[in-house]
C-alpha cells in the first residue's frame, strides 16, 4: 500500500474491489411479517404487531412497561413527562449528544442545564453534576452515547441523595451493559430509538420503558390525547396536558418486530467487527481509540476515531480545521466518515434562548444565570472537535474485510498528519 496520502495523489488504502454494504440488512423475515401486517385489518396502534412489539422488546430489555412510539425524542419526551417535570423545572443532561436529548426537555416547557464531559468516555462527568443541580431540578438525563453505557453508579448514587430521578437516554445502546445490566433499567425509565442509523433499526421509531407504573402513567398521557376526553369517555388519559400522538403504528411495527428478533445476532456480529478494527488500529500515532471497557462494553454502534489534541497543539493548528482535514482524507482513502459536530449549548436555540418565540420557555421560568456559554464546556468542545464518525462501515452484513480495509484507511491518515494541509 502507497504511504503517499491519496488526497495528494496516492493510491486508497481501501481497494475498489471491496464493497461496503448497506445498513440494515433485511430478508424474507422481514419481508414475511410486513406483508402479515399489510394483509390482516388493523393498522392502528393497537394492531397486532404493535402489541407483540411491546411485549418482545420489554422481555428483551427487562423492563415491565414498554410503549412503542413513532421516534426516539418522542420516547424522550415521554421521559420528561413522566418524571413530573413541569415547566421551568430543570433537567441536567450532557453538553454532548444529539439534539433530541436537550429538545426533548423544551418540549415540555422543562430548562436544560448543561454539563461537560469525560474526553476519555465522551459521556456525562459524574464528578460535574452535583455543581449544576439547584432548587429546581427535578431530573437527571445521561446519554449512552455511541452505544456505550455512562458510569451509572455515581450518577444513581447523586439522585438518590438529591431526590432526582434519572433518565437514560439508550437511543444508541440497545443491548449495551452496564457490570452486567442493560441500559434503560437502571435509571427510572428510559428512551431508545430505532431510526435508521441505529444499531436496532426499523426506518423510524422508538421506546418509551420504565418499571415504574406511575411513571408509565403520567408518560403515556402524553403519547395520547389526554387533554380533550371527558372522565366518563372510557379512556384512561385524564391528567391535565397536551397530547402529541406519539404512538406507531402497525406497519412499522412489524418490520422492527423482525429487526428485534436478529438484534441479538447483528448486535454480536457489529461488536466482533468494531473489535477487529479495533485491535487494528491500536497503537496508531495521534489516534485517541474509542472507549469500552469490560464494566462497560461497546454494543458495536460506531467506532469513532479521534485525533489527539496534543497533535494539534504541537503543530500549531485548530483542533476543527484539522478533523475536517483528517475527514477529507478518510474519504479520499475510500472510507467515508464525517464529523460530529454536536455541541448541544452551541445550537442557536440555547444561545437564543427561544424555542418557542417571546424567549420561551426560559423568559417566565428559568433562572437568571442560566448560561448556555459553551466555554463552559471545553472539554465537549474538544470532543466535538475531534469526533468522526460512520456507523455503517463494520455493521453486518460487512464483515472482517470491511472492517480491516477501513481500519487500514484510519492508520494510513493517522501515521501521514504532517502530510495534510490545514
Amino acid at each position: 500500500m502507497s504511504s503517499k496520502l491519496a488526497i495528494n495523489g496516492g493510491t486508497p488504502a481501501v481497494d475498489p474491489n471491496i464493497a461496503f454494504h448497506k445498513w440494515p440488512p433485511t430478508d424474507e423475515s422481514d419481508e414475511k411479517l410486513v406483508l402479515e401486517a399489510i394483509r390482516q385489518d388493523n393498522h392502528s396502534g393497537g394492531g397486532p404487531h404493535v402489541v407483540q412489539l411491546r411485549e418482545e422488546f420489554a422481555a428483551w430489555n427487562g423492563n415491565d412497561f414498554c410503549i412503542p412510539t413513532n421516534c426516539g425524542t418522542a420516547a424522550l419526551h415521554m421521559c420528561v413527562a413522566g418524571c413530573g417535570v413541569a415547566a421551568g423545572d430543570e433537567v441536567i443532561t450532557t453538553a454532548l449528544s444529539w439534539t433530541s436529548s436537550a429538545s426533548c426537555i423544551i418540549h415540555h416547557s422543562g430548562i436544560p442545564v448543561f454539563v461537560d464531559v469525560d474526553w476519555e468516555t465522551m459521556h456525562i462527568d459524574p464528578a460535574k453534576i452535583e455543581a449544576a443541580i439547584s432548587d429546581r431540578t427535578r431530573a437527571i438525563l445521561v446519554v449512552h452515547y455511541w452505544g456505550v453505557a455512562c458510569d451509572m453508579d455515581p450518577i444513581m448514587a447523586i439522585a438518590e441523595k438529591h431526590g432526582l430521578k434519572v433518565i437514560e437516554d439508550a437511543c444508541q445502546a440497545p443491548g449495551s451493559l452496564y457490570k452486567g445490566r442493560k441500559v434503560g433499567t437502571i435509571g427510572h425509565c428510559a428512551g431508545f430509538s430505532i431510526n435508521q442509523n441505529k444499531n436496532f433499526c426499523a426506518g423510524e421509531g422508538g421506546f418509551f420503558m420504565t418499571n415504574d407504573e406511575e411513571i408509565c402513567g403520567k408518560a403515556r398521557a402524553v403519547m395520547s390525547f389526554s387533554d380533550i376526553r371527558p372522565a366518563d369517555a372510557g379512556r384512561d388519559y385524564h391528567q391535565y396536558g397536551l397530547g402529541y400522538k406519539y404512538g406507531t403504528a402497525n406497519l412499522p411495527a412489524a418490520f422492527a418486530l423482525s429487526q428485534l428478533r436478529k438484534l441479538d445476532h447483528t448486535n454480536a456480529w457489529a461488536r466482533e467487527n468494531w473489535h477487529h478494527l479495533a485491535d487494528l488500529v491500536k497503537g496508531t500515532p495521534n489516534l485517541f481509540p474509542m472507549y469500552s471497557s469490560d464494566d462497560r462494553p461497546t454494543n458495536g454502534y460506531a467506532y469513532v476515531p479521534r485525533v489527539d489534541p496534543a497533535y494539534a497543539k504541537a503543530r500549531g493548528v485548530a483542533l476543527q480545521p484539522l478533523t475536517a482535514a483528517i475527514a477529507n482524507a478518510l474519504k479520499a482513502e475510500g472510507a467515508p466518515f464525517s464529523q460530529a459536530r454536536w455541541l448541544l449549548p452551541g445550537h442557536g436555540v440555547f444561545q437564543a434562548k427561544n424555542a418557542f418565540g417571546n424567549g420561551a420557555p426560559w423568559t417566565h421560568h428559568a433562572r437568571p444565570e442560566i448560561s448556555y456559554d459553551t466555554a463552559q464546556f471545553p472539554v465537549s468542545k474538544d470532543c466535538v472537535d475531534t469526533c468522526m464518525w460512520n456507523a455503517n462501515l463494520h455493521r453486518p452484513p460487512n464483515g472482517k474485510e470491511q472492517a480491516g480495509a477501513t481500519a487500514a484507511a484510519i492508520c494510513k491518515v493517522f501515521e501521514n498528519l504532517d502530510d495534510l494541509t490545514v
